[in-house]
């Protein structure tokens, strides 16, 4: 029997990719909407790469005779400037990096290497993720208007 408190684990990061998917997808179409179709398309790849963390998280969960949570963690905010996208982003992406190492030590403790490795390649991803949010603010707040001008048309 697997242990329960690894399913607990894998439902927790669910959860937290299920509010990111639906907050980077509303960021997505609320950019898009408003010309800013260069950071939109960025948007939706990061959605759809939380989408496959999700689907993951769910077949290890369903392998380990576990149910695949459908309700995310947290809600989704809407109309954010986009300096405030930006930070919701990073603050995601640091507390999913936070709560997956934690996850991944108590799936090693537990004897559960194939979900610690799952937790450790969710990290890597949002570790990127958290890269590009922290790089795209610095460009924001360094260069103004002239950079977010960079971020519209397709």
């Amino acid at each position: 029997m697997m242990s329960q408190k690894v399913i607990d684990l894998l439902n927790a990061a669910r959860a937290r990719e299920l509010t990111a998917i639906s907050q980077y997808m509303i960021q997505h179409y609320e950019l898009e909407d408003t010309d800013f179709g260069k950071l939109a398309k960025k948007m939706k790849e990061i959605a759809i790469q939380e989408m496959k963390h999700a689907e993951a998280l769910a077949e290890r969960i369903l392998f380990l005779k576990g149910t695949p949570t459908s309700k995310p963690d947290g809600e989704a905010k809407k109309g954010q400037p986009i300096e405030a996208i930006l930070a919701t982003g990073m603050a995601l992406e640091s507390q999913a990096i936070k709560m997956y190492n934690e996850a991944a030590e108590v799936c090693g403790q537990e004897k559960d290497q194939i979900s610690k490795q799952l937790f450790e390649k969710l990290i890597r991803d949002e570790e990127d993720h958290l890269n590009f949010f922290d790089n795209t603010k610095a460009h924001v707040e360094k260069l103004g208007a002239t950079y977010l001008a960079t971020l519209t048309g397709s």
